[in-house]
Formats: C-alpha cells, structure tokens, sequence
C-alpha cells in the first residue's frame, strides 16, 4: 500500500534590529543549517548543499533514520529557499527502495517599525510504500500517523530556528561589532539543545 503524507509549517520572528544586517546573515546559508541541527549531524558537501543525518523517528513498529541532502540557496535580497535533493533511509532496506522525500521551504526577512521579521514556510511531503505487516493497519490510522510524525518534524525545526538561529545572530552581529566586517561567510555551529 502506497501512501504519501503531507505537512506545513509557518513561521514568524520578529527580530528587533535593521533588515539590511539580518539580510547579509542570511547570505550564509551554512549558519542556517547549523542552527536547526545538531551540527554533529551536518555534512558539508560543498557550495550550498549539505547532509542531514536526522535522528531516528518511529513509526508504528518501525524505526527509521532519513538522511537528507539538501540545498540552501542564499538570494540577493536576504531571503533563503531550501529544497531537499535526495533522501536515504538507512538500516531499512525495503523502505529505502520505496522512499520518497520532497522538502521546500523559504525564510524572509522583512522590514517593521521595530525591526525585522523572518517570514517562512517549510513544506514536508514523503511517500512510502508500507512493508507488510503495517500493511494491515487500516489507513486512517497509517494516515494520521505518518502525518503526525511530519508535522512534528516541522514543528522542531520551527521550535530549533526560534532559538537557536536567533542566538546564532546575536553571536553574529557581536563578531560583526568586535572583530569589523571580517569573514562574515565563516560558519559557526552552535550548539544542540
């Protein structure tokens, strides 16, 4: 049985300083993908690709560990587009062969009276054809699962991106203050929470 779940998350920052300093952060998208993840978990693969190695999710009676590559593209404007290139379910063979990830998302910063907010929105769709005996599980229940477990997933990295990317900032704008302009495209990983 094939089936494909689907989740959204929004997200909304407000951040108070000047639009023009969070937009030459976000050109870095390495800092990006060092807040949302354990940096122990992130391979660099050079230019603006990178491989997750997430930590395992259960599902029913299964444990499953994605790794994900993907590709963060810094534009000109300040804003970030994310897109998952390709995903690999490790020690699930039967799983793996019948996997399907496909992650987009985008983080904005747009101009207050107060500052700067980061809009985003990340979109998670997975595909997978269920090994027997999960098979036998009536689908509304595989259904609510598979989406629950997405949703979950987005919610972490909103919950990750409202510390700890915000914390990686400060961290930034004190180099930027201490040391002058510098290498401002020198990644940082901060630490998991």
């Amino acid at each position: 049985m094939y089936l494909e779940f689907k989740a959204s998350q929004s997200v909304r920052l407000s951040v108070e300083t000047p639009t023009a300093s969070l937009q030459h952060y976000l050109r870095q998208p390495q800092r990006l993908v060092y807040a949302l993840t354990d940096p122990t978990r992130v391979e660099f693969l050079g230019s603006d690709r990178f491989r997750l190695k997430m930590r395992p999710l259960n599902f029913l009676m299964v444990s499953l560990q994605p790794t994900v590559d993907l590709a963060v593209h810094a534009n000109s404007d300040g804003s970030l587009q994310l897109r998952s290139l390709g995903c690999e379910i490790r020690g699930v063979d039967y799983i793996n062969r019948r996997f399907h990830l496909a992650l987009e998302g985008y983080l904005s910063p747009q101009a207050t009276a107060n500052g700067t907010d980061l809009i985003g929105l990340a979109d998670l769709q997975v595909g997978v054809d269920i090994p027997p005996p999960l098979d036998l599980t009536p689908r509304p229940i595989l259904e609510a699962t598979g989406n629950g477990l997405l949703k979950s997933v987005l919610l972490t990295i909103k919950q990750r991106l409202s510390q700890q990317l915000v914390a990686d900032y400060q961290r930034w704008l004190t180099e930027v203050e201490t040391h002058g302009s510098g290498d401002w495209l020198t990644p940082v990983p901060v630490s998991s929470s």
